[in-house]
């Protein structure tokens, strides 16, 4: 792989120099003198994270190209972040979610890899296992601590890449490692060493990027790496991690929370290939998916994320998301198979014991349930007024109503063709007397003061009754 992204033509001033963009095939000047500035003391940004304030957002009105990539796709962490924020999944339970995540990725494995511990013996038992699948996708990668006997470890079971850890803001830099940035940085590129050396690609998790300083840390680090890339021949990956969920995908917004400004700079200044660069959001301010489909649009190829969002704090951004994202910045599903996204859910439910929260999108149980009266009448004359696509084909979820003294006579009327696999021609209409009846119970009890939903029990035992009542009443007739 030729890893100089652009033919480089010097101006022969000091200011920078034209390039010609493959892509558009436009000249374009670029400063690429970006040295390290190594500080005496942290640039915390104390003028956006005021600790005893709600975080503030900066603009600058800079505005950056969208230059998404030829081929995008999505990384998962189910195993590594989403295991950091509740009890350990056994690995019967990791094999069969990697058996899930590989037949919802579909053949193109649009879900490219998936990243596991090592550590413990049930995590290695499932390493062991998931590979013996022989899947080509998701390949199986680690994350490690960055010493020696880890990257053996990643060497016994045969793994091709392993994530290390290089945080980038100076809250970590100086507080968490009690190093300078040269300091850092000198330490971090042994470790990629190290890693190179014992013939195992790198990922290097850019921890806390939207608060670090991007142009006197990060990008110097990263132009640091993209030669070495060169030298070795070795691929080094760039994970910008938006540890606490700051980043903000919003035009014009100004770094270091700017997601556009971020995926731009590693890809236009540090010179790094769109095929390198993956984005890792957290959902600290409900930003993890806008996030990630703007890391896809201005210049990186993946997005990690992880099932159902589960991970640090708020979460990852969920997979069954970006599959969604996916198909609508590409305008198709490019062979991955949605309704495994309802097995998923269902799996996590039964055999996890994992509650979703009845109106997550795409999972929960009331995603597109509807209760109110004038909904429910729209989805009875077309389905399409209310529903947000045909859930039915594409997740194997038909739209449901949950019967209230809201829900009118539509309501009743989509819920006995339901439940009696009535549709077409065959489909009762509101004024059935069969709906008729269910409706007329249903109001009585609102009248009696009840004031909650009707539950599906109910409404089976009251439908078999005016049933019995209306079969009896027809054969008094004959």
């Amino acid at each position: 792989m030729n890893y100089h992204e652009y033919d480089h033509f010097n101006t022969g001033d000091n200011e920078g120099e034209l390039k010609v963009n493959p892509h558009t095939n436009l000249l374009e000047l670029t400063n690429f003198e970006y040295s390290l500035q190594d500080v005496e003391s942290p640039n915390l940004y104390r003028m956006l994270f005021n600790y005893q304030e709600v975080p503030k957002l900066m603009f600058n009105r800079r505005l950056v190209p969208m230059d998404m990539p030829k081929e995008i796709w999505i990384t998962d962490t189910t195993f590594r972040d989403g295991q950091q924020s509740r009890e350990p999944y056994t690995a019967r339970q990791i094999v069969a979610l990697f058996d899930m995540m590989h037949r919802l990725g579909g053949p193109k494995g649009i879900i490219r890899q998936s990243e596991f511990f090592l550590y413990s013996k049930k995590d290695r038992d499932a390493v062991y296992q998931c590979m013996e699948r022989g899947y080509e996708f998701p390949e199986v990668t680690s994350w490690i601590r960055a010493n020696k006997k880890d990257f053996e470890l990643v060497k016994m079971f045969g793994l091709k890449e392993t994530g290390i850890l290089v945080s980038c803001s100076d809250y970590h830099i100086f507080y968490k490692l009690k190093m300078t940035r040269r300091q850092a940085i000198d330490h971090y590129l042994g470790i990629v060493k190290e890693c190179i050396e014992a013939g195992i690609r790198p990922r290097c998790h850019f921890e806390d990027i939207t608060r670090a300083d991007f142009y006197g840390f990060v990008v110097p680090f990263v132009i640091e790496l993209h030669k070495l890339m060169v030298e070795t021949g070795m691929p080094i990956k760039i994970r910008a991690c938006d540890t606490m969920g700051y980043g903000v995908g919003i035009p014009g917004a100004a770094l270091p929370r700017s997601v556009p400004g971020i995926i731009y700079g590693l890809h236009h200044h540090a010179h790094m290939p769109s095929e390198l660069l993956e984005f890792h959001g957290h959902n600290d301010f409900y930003r993890a998916v806008s996030n990630s489909t703007t890391a896809w649009l201005y210049g990186a190829s993946g997005v990690n994320c992880s099932l159902l969002g589960i991970g640090e704090r708020t979460g990852n951004c969920p997979i069954e998301a970006m599959v969604m994202e996916y198909a609508q910045l590409k305008g198709t599903l490019d062979g991955m198979d949605p309704t495994v996204i309802t097995e998923i859910a269902e799996y996590y439910e039964r055999e996890i014991g994992y509650p979703i929260p009845p109106r997550t999108p795409f999972v929960g149980a009331d995603f597109n349930v509807t209760r109110a009266g004038v909904h429910a009448d729209g989805l009875l004359k077309n389905e399409e007024v209310y529903n947000i696509f045909d859930t039915g084909t594409l997740l194997n979820r038909p739209p449901k109503v949950m019967i209230s003294n809201t829900s009118g006579v539509s309501g009743i009327a989509i819920w006995v063709n339901q439940y009696l696999h009535l549709s077409g021609e065959k489909a009762l209409d509101k004024k059935d007397p069969l709906v008729i009846g269910l409706k007329t119970w249903v109001d009585q009890q609102y009248e009696e003061g009840r004031v909650t939903a009707i539950t599906d029990g109910e409404l089976q035992q009251q439908l078999a009754k005016i049933m019995e009542e209306q079969h009896g009443r027809e054969n008094a007739g004959h």
